[in-house]
């Protein structure tokens, strides 16, 4: 449904803009119908400014985003209002998506009278009070309440509701159960589940390994703005071969084992990568010196379904 085929972002940074700085470089996947794609990486490595391009709230500089064969970057105006039917997004922290001075039931006010003016009042009270109870929520506990009145996971659980008003194809979730209680993630979680379960595609963003695992069929490491790893959920954590990929999950808190002994794990991996790029030793700097950027491959296939980038750096064509 969702395709990133070599997506670049590009900011003007320096004095009156003269340099650029790249926050995403020729990222490429795919987020099927009913598939969860975890797109995990540390702060800074582009994960956000991808969701915000596919829901295209900043413009892509390269590359292409096409969903259901809509080139993203060529809709303007209605055809926009169009695609925020079938492609919506749940962000970070639920309290600053809603206005606090008024109810919570005006979200789905705002949607009513954007996407269903025409609507009856009795059937839109139906189609809301379906919307509420799908996500575990009473409509008489929640509509009439302000945001302050409602806890983290009961405001994003409205926003879930929200989308679900809508012909919903894929769902970008940004880091939405960061800012909840442990006790309220597992709920929210499941709901995503759930929502895969009728066929909708959810684009997962998240900086949580165990989380991305729990919930994904496929996933996506990125470091400074490129993707370093990806394929299949249990072969990515099950076989990482990437060493930033290694050290992630190396750096995931062990209750069994103190911080210096994974530590020293950690550096240890590290050493024994030193000088196995799969890339280069597939595609030599020397061999490539002549290429275009667009003809060498981003990726080189580690085993079926997973995929592993370059990682020796200062070597003329590695991009992370």
């Amino acid at each position: 449904m969702l395709s990133l085929n070599r997506v670049s972002k590009f900011y003007k940074v320096g004095t009156f803009g003269g340099k650029e700085m790249a926050a995403v470089r020729d990222v490429s996947f795919d987020v099927k119908e009913g598939e969860v794609v975890s797109l995990i990486g540390e702060s800074g490595s582009g994960k956000t400014t991808i969701g915000k391009m596919v829901l295209k709230l900043i413009e892509i500089s390269r590359g292409s985003i096409v969903c259901d064969g809509t080139d993203v970057a060529a809709i303007h105006g209605a055809e926009v209002k169009a695609y925020y039917r079938h492609v919506q997004g749940v962000f970070q922290d639920p309290f600053s998506s809603y206005n606090p001075i008024f109810k919570a039931d005006r979200v789905f006010g705002m949607i009513r009278s954007e996407f269903f003016p025409g609507v009856p009042n009795s059937e839109w009270d139906a189609k809301v009070d379906a919307a509420l109870r799908s996500v575990s929520l009473d409509p008489g506990q929640v509509l009439n309440k302000y945001p302050h009145q409602l806890s983290g996971g009961q405001l994003q659980r409205l926003l879930v509701a929200r989308a679900l008003l809508l012909e919903l194809k894929i769902l970008v979730a940004d880091e939405i159960i960061s800012m909840l209680d442990a006790s309220t993630r597992i709920d929210v979680l499941n709901l995503l589940a759930e929502l895969k379960g009728r066929g909708m595609g959810i684009l997962f963003i998240t900086h949580d390994l165990s989380l991305g695992n729990y919930i994904s069929e496929k996933t996506v490491i990125l470091r400074r703005g490129a993707v370093v790893e990806m394929g299949a959920t249990d072969k990515v954590f099950g076989n990482p071969t990437h060493p930033y990929t290694k050290v992630l999950i190396s750096s995931v808190p062990q209750l069994h084992k103190k911080w210096a002994e994974v530590e020293a794990e950690i550096q240890a991996r590290g050493g024994d990568d030193a000088g196995t790029c799969l890339y280069h030793r597939f595609y030599r700097p020397t061999e490539l010196s002549g290429d275009s950027t667009e003809d060498r491959p981003a990726m080189i296939k580690v085993e079926d379904d997973h995929y592993v980038g370059c990682f020796e750096l200062g070597q003329g064509i590695c991009k992370v």
